[in-house]
């Protein structure tokens, strides 16, 4: 008796793919479509009509062109620059390349477009810029050599080494840095964290005024004051004199030494005698080290 094997059929790999997953797939398509693509049947009853509602209404769907774009050429400028603000200058270049636009060209609209975005923006910002191109060339120079540097070497390069790099003097580099130290702006509302307990706090709470005294610095400088007084009347004649004519009258040590009548390196002599008794009795009231 012969016995007979059903042999199930082969799977065709190239079959097509259900109509669920079809359906998947055109979903995220749809989500993926631009949505600021305009049909050609639009643009050709706009070249027929051309009424302010039909041009506004295409203006309004080529606005997400313009968030695009000023998203995009965001991620390279500093925090400060808001968005809302390079998305407003970019819709200008949006209706400057709608007026200029030439459909018979045959070039897509959005081509057309996006450089003159790109461009409204970049003038914009050159016109607020108050530090001149020259300088800004000369930052991303810099920029450049230390990053191609440090990539070298695996570590901060050092003045010299970055001079050499770029084929300047020492002095030059030092001219350089000088004028592009005061190109960048922090904001100080931005948050940040702060070094101690890395807590969220707008950088104006990290900004410390180092010229102002506080209180009680204020008042240990009157104290000490009011002690280089009574220190002072404890000095000899001669280093009184030195120290009056030198601090108070700003005389040189040569002009001292012919006020008294002696030579510069005797007055420099009382003079550092002086300082040091004031030293070491202010050390000595104040419970002062080093």
């Amino acid at each position: 008796m012969v016995s007979t094997l059903k042999v199930k059929p082969k799977r065709n790999r190239k079959t097509k793919t259900p109509e669920v997953l079809n359906n998947k797939l055109g979903s995220v398509k749809s989500k993926r479509t631009k949505r600021w693509n305009v049909s050609e049947r639009e643009w050709t009853r706009y070249r027929k009509l051309k009424t302010p509602e039909m041009r506004q209404k295409l203006l309004d769907k080529y606005v997400p062109l313009v968030r695009n774009v000023a998203t995009r050429m965001a991620m390279g400028f500093p925090r400060s620059v808001e968005l809302s603000d390079l998305i407003s200058t970019g819709v200008i270049g949006l209706v400057e390349a709608f007026k200029n636009y030439d459909p018979d060209r045959g070039v897509k609209f959005e081509t057309y477009a996006v450089p003159r975005i790109r461009g409204a923006i970049l003038d914009e910002l050159r016109a607020l810029d108050w530090v001149p191109r020259s300088t800004r060339a000369k930052s991303r120079e810099i920029e450049r050599a230390y990053m191609a540097l440090e990539n070298k070497y695996g570590r901060q390069p050092e003045k010299m080494e970055l001079a050499k790099y770029m084929e300047i003097s020492i002095e030059d580099l030092h001219l350089s840095l000088n004028d592009v130290s005061g190109t960048n702006f922090l904001s100080l509302d931005e948050v940040i964290y702060r070094e101690d307990d890395n807590r969220q706090v707008p950088r104006i709470e990290t900004v410390i005024d180092r010229d102002t005294l506080s209180v009680l610095g204020a008042i240990e400088r009157e104290e000490l004051k009011t002690f280089l007084g009574v220190a002072i009347d404890k000095l000899t004649k001669q280093e009184k004199l030195v120290i009056a004519l030198y601090y108070f009258e700003e005389l040189t040590l040569k002009e001292i030494g012919e006020v008294m009548s002696i030579s510069e390196s005797r007055v420099s002599q009382i003079h550092t005698r002086a300082v040091f008794k004031l030293r070491g009795m202010v050390k000595e009231k104040f419970a002062l080290t080093g």
